[in-house]
């Protein structure tokens, strides 16, 4: 078991990459918290839990101050410690500059952003307490390359990764490391929101990435989870800074 005796913060963990990440990271030992606005999406991964890990939920909102401190000192409390944390948490919305609404904005830049700033601040201090740990955000290949109608949720991409960067130097000596993991095409519920979730969502997704994803089809949120098991996992000691791509060889091109 890779992740043995270690503990796990997991944001947007109810479902997709988080949940797939939580599962994962519970089969190869870890004690899990997985945080989410949905309890119901929580729970529901909580009784998929297998293996000798643990998998508790702790609802809450990572944009919100009051509950990452809340969601950090309850975890701190029941596990004693925090070896990981994936700030996984984000959100997409279609628009250009002038076609996102400030409320959209807002949403996106505060939720993928903000969150991870928010949850890293808080989290980082118990690292440092217990000598080191492992940060990982989820960024995006959006965070490498343009993609049309999505201006808030590429921009939100881009600056988790030179937040990585930035966090990643300023504790390089403390034992704490930090990378980003960056997917591509994933079959996720995200995808079907950026197309309209139109009834045949499905087939044109896989349309879509024949003609993207040199491989020719889609990721399964597993694929990135296996590469968050190294990162998090003592494997990747020598690992921070790094934006590791898992994407089918979408930016090979």
């Amino acid at each position: 078991m890779r992740l043995k005796g270690k503990t796990a913060i997991i944001t947007g963990g109810g479902e997709g990459i988080g949940k797939a990440t939580a599962l994962l990271f519970c089969k190869e030992g870890a004690k899990v918290g997985i945080t989410g606005r949905t309890k119901k999406k929580l729970d529901e991964v909580v009784k998929e839990a297998r293996g000798s890990g643990e998998i508790i939920a702790f609802p809450g909102d990572v944009s919100k101050e009051e509950d990452v401190k809340r969601i950090v000192d309850e975890f701190v409390k029941r596990f004693k410690n925090i070896d990981i944390l994936f700030n996984n948490a984000g959100v997409l919305e279609v628009g250009t500059v002038t076609t996102t609404s400030v409320e959209a904005w807002d949403k996106i830049i505060d939720i993928n952003v903000k969150g991870t700033f928010l949850m890293s601040k808080y989290v980082l201090p118990h690292m440092l307490e217990n000598g080191g740990g492992s940060i990982i955000n989820n960024s995006s290949v959006l965070g490498f390359i343009g993609c049309q109608n999505t201006v808030a949720y590429n921009t939100s991409k881009g600056a988790i990764m030179q937040f990585t960067r930035s966090l990643a130097l300023d504790h390089a000596k403390q034992g704490i490391r930090v990378n980003t993991i960056c997917p591509g095409f994933i079959k996720t519920k995200m995808n079907e929101d950026f197309i309209g979730n139109p009834p045949d969502a499905q087939k044109q997704l896989d349309e879509i990435a024949a003609g993207l994803v040199p491989m020719g089809k889609r990721g399964e949120p597993d694929d990135i989870a296996y590469a968050l098991l190294y990162l998090a996992s003592d494997e990747s000691k020598y690992v921070t800074g790094a934006s590791i791509v898992v994407d089918g060889g979408w930016t090979a091109y």
